[in-house]
């Protein structure tokens, strides 16, 4: 609720709050007449009006009449004022309470929204740790095999290196043997 309808709410209860109070003192004014009327009319046994008014008493009857009428109506719209204070004030109300309760929702929704992205972030790095195992896997595999491969690699080359050409070693006669050793050196 913005702050302009706040003091609008609070404005308008101090209106109807002084219409309230101005609507109670004119009661007790007609009140406090109207037994005073009675008092007079009952104590008085010869208030009974004769037929020779006077025409000031019939004109002060018609003002007192007029003033009646006068309070009767501002009494009448002072009540219209109030019902209709009061039918604002109800929407007011009204209005305060589904911006509270879409202002809990709206909070609620923030609060869960980090379990909602954790969540959401978790579905979509399952495929990826899943490619990364295989990935290490099939690394792995290609290492051992890059390793056997140097270590073939390097025993050919070795080989390779000592004698050209791989010549098969066959054992020698006896005979040939002694004679190579009787031969003297020169």
């Amino acid at each position: 609720m913005s702050q302009s309808d706040t003091s609008n709410i609070q404005a308008l209860s101090t209106e109807v709050s002084q219409l309230r109070q101005e609507l109670q003192l004119r009661d007790q004014l007609v009140q406090q007449l109207s037994q005073e009327l009675f008092r007079l009319v009952k104590g008085n046994t010869n208030f009974m009006p004769q037929r020779s008014e006077s025409e000031q008493e019939l004109a002060e009857l018609q003002i007192l009449r007029e003033q009646l009428q006068a309070v009767e109506q501002q009494v009448t719209f002072y009540q219209e004022q109030i019902t209709t204070r009061d039918s604002e004030i109800y929407q007011l109300r009204q209005s305060v309470q589904e911006l509270t309760d879409r202002s809990r929702m709206l909070e609620q929704v923030v609060q869960e929204l980090p379990q909602i992205y954790r969540r959401k972030f978790e579905e979509r790095m399952a495929p990826v740790r899943e490619k990364v195992a295989t990935l290490q896997r099939e690394n792995r595999q290609l290492q051992a095999e890059l390793q056997s491969v140097s270590y073939r690699l390097a025993l050919k080359t070795r080989n390779s290196s000592h004698g050209g050409i791989d010549l098969p070693n066959f054992p020698r006669p006896l005979s040939e043997q002694n004679s190579i050793s009787a031969v003297p050196n020169s």
